[in-house]
């Protein structure tokens, strides 16, 4: 098929080039250039425009729209011809933000959204505030990219361990790079798979236990057991008891020191709600370290591996192991549970210190210790331990009241030279476990400043939990009693003498006696075990390491 005599009229014309043409520009023009030589017949025509096509990677109907843009306009016809607002989203910007919002949290809180709920919010949204509604495709091509980089970041892994570095993955993308002790702390959960009983033998059931491990060393630089379930409590807890100082009594027989000590920059953490929660990002703002967040379950490898080594090594050996297997577990470990909770945290702290904080790093030839002390860029500066209490407090705010009263769950508290401030609002600071005295701070310049400790009016609150608190007044309300100083010492001497039936009951009782508030244990030992701590069974145990930890 021949070219008609205008186009080669207009070829002619178009002889003359600009001496630069964009590499796009370039490729249409040499595309219609062959579609404009001689042709035999349609067909041959028909399969020079489809190749060319193919070529340029578009349709021949957007070929034959270039050829004929070319012959109206010349060269400034096959300008690149791109949409100024290719890419962009034709929403508005406040519809977007509201699309990306609920994207972020549309698997939280109980509520599931999918593609077609999101567009439905935020068509609704544009109709109440009189946008225009967007079309459920516009909506879809602007979750698109969403969509596609959340399943990116699931698929790629975390660099982990390269050489003898240790690369992080964070739920933000971001990396944390492991590169000296202190750095990186790690901190989880998990129940002891060890049944333990109280004073008179009566069963208490598996403890939970929390540890803080440091990334670098891998040492285990702190732990809590108890009875109570995670929370951010416990991690306050467990916390503490990583940064501080740890000195035990002789009685614990230890031949090395726990030396780990220190606060660390970062805190890395699945996303459990104990974690998210205010108390414990109110705990990260004033000791100083940032709170991130696995990007994945299995980016925990490093403080979940103890809980395996413990089972393996502390707990299976052990009467009353009762296995996280229900097909392997033990046939009447209830029976032969003997190990109360002292005795079991003892020898946790001796294992701890003499066996795993000593085991060699295959990767360093040191132990987690050395690697640890190595590892340490300066000595570790620590808060006074009234500083770090404080710190671990949980928060609250009230108003003073007149004469310099303060009102906290229904305990009116009287603070020291406190009426000044009536009428202004204060921040408090207080110990769930003990509801006998509360810290007061004022506001000044966005800092606290101390002010004042709190007492309570009432009575018989020392070291007395808010939880109890709470039972106390259910009681005494359901009797119609007035919240006076004697009632709530009655009751509280009524709980105290009534036979504990439940497990609940005992294991509350034993959380009490075995508080696990300071890392400096007094060294009352021996009269906790009458004859001595050779008599202690968990001490004499024989296990299968070299170092006998439990002689």
């Amino acid at each position: 098929m021949d070219a008609s005599p205008q186009e080669v009229q207009s070829l002619d014309e178009q002889a003359v080039f600009p001496t630069e043409l964009s590499s796009e520009a370039q490729r249409k023009l040499d595309a219609i250039l062959r579609l404009l030589e001689p042709c035999a017949s349609r067909q041959e025509y028909g399969r020079r425009l489809r190749e060319e096509a193919d070529k340029l990677g578009i349709s021949k109907r957007t070929l034959q729209r270039y050829k004929r843009q070319w012959h109206e306009k010349g060269l400034i016809g096959l300008a690149d011809d791109t949409r100024s607002d290719k890419g962009k989203s034709r929403m508005a910007s406040e519809l977007q933000k509201l699309a990306t919002k609920l994207f972020k949290n549309r698997n939280r809180n109980g509520v599931r959204l999918n593609r077609k709920d999101i567009y439905k919010r935020v068509r609704q949204h544009a109709i109440d505030q009189n946008l225009s509604p967007p079309g459920q495709s516009t909506v879809y091509d602007y979750l698109k990219p969403l969509y596609e980089a959340e399943e990116l970041k699931k698929s790629i892994r975390s660099p982990g361990w390269q050489g003898e570095k240790l690369i992080l993955n964070t739920k933000d993308g971001d990396n944390l790079n492991v590169e000296e002790s202190n750095q990186v702390w790690q901190i989880d959960h998990t129940p002891a798979d060890i049944l333990v009983v109280d004073e008179d033998g009566n069963m208490l059931g598996c403890p939970w236990l929390t540890t803080v491990v440091d990334s670098y060393s891998r040492c285990i630089v702190g732990f809590h057991t108890g009875f109570d379930a995670p929370s951010s409590k416990v991690v306050a807890l467990a916390l503490r008891h990583a940064i501080l100082p740890k000195r035990y009594p002789e009685s614990y027989s230890l031949k090395e020191e726990w030396g780990t000590f220190g606060l660390p920059q970062h805190i890395y953490t699945d996303n459990g709600k104990d974690f998210r929660s205010d108390h414990a990002q109110q705990i990260a703002g004033q000791l100083g370290f940032t709170w991130h967040y696995r990007s994945r379950p299995s980016e925990g490898g490093i403080v979940e591996r103890p809980f395996r080594t413990l089972n393996q090594q502390v707990w299976s050996k052990l009467e009353g192991y009762k296995g996280s297997n229900v097909q392997e577990r033990p046939e009447g470990a209830e029976n032969y549970a003997i190990y109360t909770l002292k005795q079991v945290r003892r020898g946790l702290v001796r294992y701890i210190v003499h066996q795993y904080n000593q085991d060699i790093d295959h990767r360093t030839h040191q132990t987690r210790y050395q690697r640890w002390e190595a590892g340490l860029i300066h000595t570790p500066a620590l808060p006074s331990e009234r500083e770090l209490d404080i710190c671990l407090m949980k928060q609250a705010t009230r108003r003073v009241q007149r004469g310099g009263h303060i009102s906290f769950e229904n305990i009116v508290y009287k603070g020291e030279n406190l009426a000044g401030y009536a009428g202004k609002q204060v921040a408090l600071r207080f110990d769930p476990d003990n509801l006998g005295i509360i810290y007061i701070y004022r506001y000044h310049q966005n800092q606290e400043v101390f002010l004042s400790r709190g007492f309570p009016l009432i009575s018989g609150l020392e070291n007395r939990s808010l939880k109890e608190w709470k039972a106390a007044k259910e009681t005494l309300g359901k009797a119609r009693k007035p919240l006076t100083s004697d009632n709530v010492s009655s009751h509280f001497e009524r709980e105290a003498t009534a036979p504990q039936k439940t497990m609940r009951q005992r294991r509350k009782a034993a959380q009490r006696s075995n508080k696990q508030t300071l890392p400096v244990v007094k060294d009352d030992l021996q009269e906790e075990l009458g004859n001595g701590v050779m008599d202690n069974p968990l001490l004499d145990l024989e296990l299968s390491y070299e170092d006998d930890l439990f002689e």
